[in-house]
Order: C-alpha cells, then sequence, then structure tokens
C-alpha cells in the first residue's frame, strides 16, 4: 500500500522539518506505517509534504533520535520492529487526543510529568487542532499523611512529617492542575465528558506508570536521589524520588512481538485496576 501522508495543518507554526516528523511519528504510532515498513525515499517525501530535501532529512533524524525508525545504509528507513526502548512520552499523549475517546491512567509519585504533558493536547483543543468526544483520567498516587519508604531524613532514613507534608502539597497541587485544565474544556464545551479521578494507597510508589488509549503503556523506576528543601526555615537533607531521571519505556499492544508489548501493556492496565479497585481509595487534592 503506498503511503499517503494526512494534509498538514496550514495553521501549523511550527518549522516544517518539525510538521513532517509530527506527520511521520503519527503514521508510525497509528500503524499506518507498521513496524518493519520501508518509509518511502528523501525524494518521495519530499513530493508527498512539498519541501526541500533538507527538511526531510531533518525530520528523519530526528525521528532516529526519538527511536521510531532506523536507517540502513543502502537500503533506506525503516519504522523500528521493537518498542521496548527509551522514548518520550509527549508525542504519545498529543497522539492519544487525535482519537474520539481519550484515556489516561497514571501510577507514580506526584502526577507533575503527567499535567505537563497534557499540556499541549489540551492547549489544541482549546484552539479547535483536537476535538476528542471524552476525556476520562484516573491518577494513583501514594498517601503522604501516613508514613512511607520515601522521602525519608538521609541521616538515619527515618521518617519526616515535614517532607511528607512538601510532598503531599507537592501532589495535590498538580493533580488540581490536571482536575481543572480537563474539566474546564468540559465545561466550555469543547469536549462532550470529561472525568479526573483520583485514588490513594499507602504503598511506596517506587516506579511511574502510564496507560494510554489502553494501547500504548509506559513504564520507568524512579531513582533515590538525595535532596534538599529549605522546610520552615531549615534545611532539611533527604532521600528522595526524582521522577525528572526515571527513563521510560514504551510497549504498544500493537507490537509486532505479541509475547512483548501486548502482554505489558495488558499486565500494566491490570495491575492499575485492580490496586483502582481494591486498596485505592478516593483522593480530593482540595481536601474536602
Amino acid at each position: 500500500m503506498t503511503f499517503v501522508p494526512e494534509p498538514l495543518d496550514p495553521d501549523d507554526d511550527r518549522p516544517p522539518y518539525e510538521q513532517v516528523a509530527s506527520s511521520l511519528g503519527a503514521a508510525i504510532r497509528t500503524r499506518r506505517l507498521a513496524p518493519g515498513d520501508k518509509l518511502p525515499s528523501q525524494k518521495e517525501l519530499t513530493a508527498l509534504y512539498g519541501f526541500a530535501r533538507a527538511t526531510i532529512q531533518r525530520a528523519l533524524r530526528d525521528l532516529e533520535d526519538e527511536g521510531l525508525v532506523v536507517s540502513r545504509k543502502g537500503s533506506g528507513v525503516f519504522v523500528r520492529n521493537r518498542t521496548e526502548r527509551p522514548a518520550g512520552l509527549r508525542p504519545y499523549v498529543e497522539q492519544a487526543f487525535s482519537e474520539e475517546h481519550v484515556s489516561i491512567d497514571f501510577a507514580g509519585f506526584s502526577s507533575e510529568t503527567l499535567r505537563g504533558a497534557l499540556q499541549e493536547p489540551l492547549d489544541k483543543i482549546r484552539v479547535g487542532r483536537l476535538t476528542p468526544a471524552s476525556v476520562s483520567v484516573r491518577i494513583l498516587v501514594p498517601d503522604m499523611s501516613v508514613p512511607q519508604a520515601v522521602p525519608v531524613l538521609r541521616a538515619d532514613c527515618e521518617d519526616d512529617p515535614r517532607l511528607r507534608t512538601r510532598a503531599r502539597e507537592i501532589t495535590a497541587s498538580s493533580i488540581r492542575g490536571v482536575m481543572n485544565s480537563v474539566n474546564e474544556l468540559g465545561h466550555l464545551g469543547l469536549v462532550k465528558e470529561t472525568q479526573v479521578q483520583a485514588r490513594v494507597h499507602s504503598g511506596s510508589q517506587f516506579f511511574k506508570l502510564y496507560v494510554i488509549n489502553k494501547q500504548d503503556a509506559f513504564f520507568g523506576y524512579y531513582p533515590v536521589r538525595p535532596n534538599k528543601a529549605t522546610i520552615q526555615g531549615e534545611t532539611v537533607d533527604f532521600f528522595d524520588l526524582l521522577g525528572v531521571d526515571a527513563t521510560l519505556f514504551h510497549y504498544s499492544v500493537n507490537d509486532q512481538d505479541p509475547s512483548s508489548g501486548t502482554q505489558q501493556v495488558e499486565q500494566a492496565q491490570m495491575w492499575f485496576d485492580s490496586v483502582w479497585n481494591s486498596i485505592g481509595r478516593d483522593y480530593d487534592p482540595d481536601g474536602h
């Protein structure tokens, strides 16, 4: 089957190479270009998109840097077969919002990264460039009202309620931001149905997990790192979980190896649902 790209948005103000990379990336994520497929030649892509060859070359380099394609000397550029690799979350979140119904399940320490990843697709809904009919987000985080394995004081690894209060405030702010941003789209009539739910559990959270549209899962471990914070005028040294250092790995149900990607997504969804429906307790970031 001959690949035909979706028309580019004439109002897109990004550089041409970013538009081409985004278009090809979307085709790969939706499997219009399947794992193992050969991309059209640079000459063909130049004709398809109407941009100079240098633009196409830059777009292909970006896709290769992202891990979506691999260049084989003398053969061309191919969609990568395997998806177990470090991956950028944001493009996949944005692609999810091009579907009619959007579902995102997140389990992690505070949901700060989730809030950031949602910003661009929500902005595009506001200006009419994305038009999902429904958006459902579930957030699962540890209960910082009870002692956790982390954060703890660096000197003796003992619990400090001040550290948990700090973590609880960060979490509440992030969840509140997600709730307000998503629900605003419903209030404005831009999305027919919106729902954001949050629950807490008493276990320590040493990894982050995203399950997007029940099709893609992103998983990464939180490394434990020394950290410092000024709390009530005192500098406190403690061990913390740093999400910015978590490398995410991507798995897809459309992976050609059903024993790998498909089962990873299924098991991730099963784990999330099991915690959500058993030991998860409803959480209100405003404390009501």
